[in-house]
């Protein structure tokens, strides 16, 4: 049902031909760099925390980890993360298919600056099975993100 409100999403803007459904699971990072053939980088995890009576997401680079500290810089409160119940109910996707195209509403949407390495990237569509390539203009846009911010941390070779 969830990659029914991901594809009526993108059906909006005439895109709904650029879904792609796989026949295995991409519901992690590496299993979906494995279903779209590219590197687990180039994979936009999209990562919901906890706010006040709701949550909100961060689409980050596959391979960038949410950094505590800047995290609570910028939006003065500790990392906490729902539930698998909780981000269902908060965001209207399951977990392995959390994306910012077709969520409830009132769920407030940021890029990490880690996803500006790439020309494209692959974020999922609403399930364990789901992804669109998107330029990071376009993942913006179709998005609906407030700000690309930097609150992730790449691993160390990447870092130096």
């Amino acid at each position: 049902m969830s990659i029914e409100k991901g594809r009526a999403y993108f059906r909006q803007f005439g895109m709904e031909d650029r879904v792609l459904e796989f026949d295995v699971s991409s519901a992690t990072v590496e299993l979906a760099a494995l279903a779209v053939g590219v590197e687990g980088a180039r994979i936009a995890k999209t990562l919901s925390f906890k706010k006040d009576d709701s949550c909100i997401l961060i689409l980050a680079a596959g391979d960038a980890r949410i950094d505590n500290r800047k995290f609570k810089d910028y939006f003065h409160m500790k990392a906490k993360m729902p539930t698998p119940e909780e981000v269902l109910e908060l965001v209207g996707h399951p977990v392995g298919g959390v994306c910012p195209f077709g969520i409830n509403d009132g769920i407030d949407v940021y890029l990490d600056e880690s996803l500006k390495r790439f020309e494209t990237v692959f974020p999922a569509v609403g399930s364990g099975n789901s992804a669109i390539e998107l330029n990071l203009e376009e993942l913006y846009k179709y998005s609906n993100a407030i700000a690309w911010i930097d609150v992730c941390k790449l691993p160390e070779a990447l870092a130096e």
